[in-house]
């Protein structure tokens, strides 16, 4: 019973959320539950990273966030599931922990910059990305915007969402609250290189399996429109995914330039130190903003193919109780 409302809820869920997005009035007036989440890390972070037993302080970090997450989110999810129609108030809840309209319209925005002129692009870029767009020319900013869409896809939507289905509210915030701490003190620095280990860890186990089903998600949404694309889809990705220095990211890339038969990775500046990574693909490196809107159109027809595949299993799901 969990099972089949849960995975009803996150069809309605990504439904939802594609139209509306998260609605600017309640971000403006009560801000983003991710935020809320970023908050408390910040508070615990600057509590605990102090010097002596910081993986053990890290991970005490990430204990007290999953554990006051989870007994906020199960009780309410327990209540909506007792009463007529509240699953349909979880899944409106939900949609606020789901990216798909936040990423389209960021992403869109670099395409759009770049059609005034380079300037415009790096900034618009620079709210997607963790990289130093400051000399980046138009194939690069490009190319990194393309980067972000295929590794936020699988972060910002089919990871939480393959939680939602299977955990329901519970399961999407604590997704969303590993990734966040990820995010935050995961990264390799001298400040949170053994405070964030449990962090990045745990986001690296949690994110394994979704960030291949959206590599496979992109290929798939290839070969409905080009067969051949899907193809090479599927074997960019099985090559080259392994080489990225992410045990994740690299899934949705390199499935990405398979698809658009582009090259993507490569060496870019982080915060003023270079970082050489592995190339995705082997197609062509002389990528534009019309590259940008090519895989935008992918991504509107891998969440379109999710939703299917999703709908699918809800009847499937419902109908064998």
């Amino acid at each position: 019973m969990w099972l089949d409302t849960s995975v009803t809820i996150a069809l309605v869920a990504l439904i939802i959320e594609r139209i509306t997005g998260y609605p600017r009035f309640i971000q403006d007036r009560i801000g983003h539950p991710v935020e809320w989440i970023g908050r408390w890390i910040s508070r615990l972070t600057e509590r605990f990273n102090k010097p002596g037993g910081q993986k053990a302080k890290g991970s005490l970090m990430l204990l007290l966030v999953l554990g006051g997450v989870a007994a906020v989110t199960i009780p309410v999810a327990i209540v909506l599931r007792h009463i007529q129609w509240g699953w349909v108030a979880e899944a409106v809840i939900a949609t606020s922990l789901l990216a798909q309209s936040d990423l389209k319209t960021y992403v869109a925005r670099v395409a759009g910059a770049l059609d005034t002129d380079l300037a415009a692009g790096r900034d618009a870029l620079r709210h997607i990305v963790g990289r130093d767009p400051s000399e980046l020319d138009e194939e690069g900013i490009a190319r990194g915007a393309i980067e972000s869409l295929a590794e936020n896809t699988s972060d910002g939507i089919v990871a939480p969402a393959f939680c939602l289905a299977l955990f329901g509210l519970p399961g999407i915030a604590l997704y969303k609250a590993i990734n966040t701490a990820d995010s935050m003190v995961g990264y390799k620095s001298e400040q949170y290189l053994k405070f964030g280990w449990a962090s990045a860890r745990l986001d690296d186990v949690v994110n394994w399996l979704p960030a291949r089903l959206a590599g496979l998600l992109f290929a798939f949404a290839k070969a409905l429109t080009s067969p051949g694309g899907g193809a090479r889809a599927i074997e960019t990705m099985w090559r080259d995914a392994r080489k990225h220095t992410s045990p994740n990211a690299g899934w949705p890339e390199a499935a990405v330039a398979g698809a658009l038969d582009i090259g993507l990775g490569g060496p870019r500046s982080y915060g003023g130190r270079l970082v050489d990574l592995p190339l995705m693909g082997d197609g062509r490196r002389d990528i534009d903003r019309e590259d940008i809107r090519r895989a935008l159109r992918l991504y509107s027809q891998m969440l379109t193919l999710m939703v299917a595949l999703l709908a699918f299993a809800t009847f499937f799901v419902v109908n064998s109780r």
